[in-house]
């Protein structure tokens, strides 16, 4: 016995407007999201460096308060080169999620860039008021994290969480490897300068591991949205 379709049986037509609003409702989900993770990660690396620099000052202080109570003597020598390795090992650890979350915090702003490309290809009539990237590219990457552009990497760098990490940690390396080497029996300012040179020898390593994975991303990112070229979806770029 054959089934004739009745009125409930026919499905209604897609509305194709409605299309484009489902997409935005998606791409700002997605968005919602990345802003969520990008702030968590920010907000555990801070605590990190507090923590860091907090178990430092009392490491140090402990140091000089031992250092008063046992007249420098050779324990007092130990108990210091033991402060300042651990010291120096939580300084490195503290440094190496740093770096990591340096990359992450890039990837969270090249994702919403990418976002930010799909909205103005469903409107690229919102792409003058944007201020933030809306390209996922190098260019894209800077203007999001500076919005008036022509500010110099340099002061980026420089003014970074990675570089001041670094700084810290090339001054307690330097001053444990001086305190082992007078420790040791070396002279004074052949120690001085041994601290010195072991200090800026990671500090420049720090600076050089951080260019090269900085631009390792851009070497093998593969753009969906470059500036001054099409996106995926085949919309203008620009406005």
């Amino acid at each position: 016995m054959s089934h004739e379709a009745g009125p409930a049986d026919i499905q209604p037509p897609a509305d194709p407007a409605a299309a484009p609003g489902v997409r935005a409702q998606l791409l700002a989900t997605e968005h919602w999201s990345l802003l969520a993770s990008r702030s968590t990660t920010q907000g555990e690396v801070l605590t990190r460096i507090s923590m860091f620099l907090t178990f430092t000052s009392a490491s140090l202080l402990s140091v000089a308060l031992v250092g008063n109570a046992t007249q420098f003597s050779d324990a007092f020598r130990a108990f210091a080169l033991t402060i300042l390795s651990i010291d120096v090992l939580v300084g490195l650890l503290t440094h190496v999620r740093v770096m990591s979350v340096g990359m992450e915090d890039l990837m969270y702003v090249i994702a919403m860039n990418r976002l930010r490309a799909a909205y103005v290809d469903l409107d690229p009539g919102i792409a003058p008021y944007l201020m933030a990237g809306f390209t996922d590219d190098e260019e894209g990457a800077k203007r999001t994290y500076y919005f008036f552009g022509g500010r110099r990497d340099f002061s980026q760098v420089a003014g970074s969480s990675m570089v001041f990490m670094g700084t810290v940690n090339a001054a307690l390396i330097g001053l444990l490897v001086g305190s082992a080497l007078l420790v040791a029996g070396l002279a004074a300012p052949f120690a001085v300068g041994a601290g010195v040179v072991a200090g800026l020898a990671f500090l420049v390593t720090s600076l050089f591991r951080g260019k090269r994975r900085y631009d390792d991303v851009w070497r093998k990112l593969t753009s969906v949205s470059p500036a001054g070229g099409s996106p995926a979806g085949g919309g203008p770029k620009t406005p």
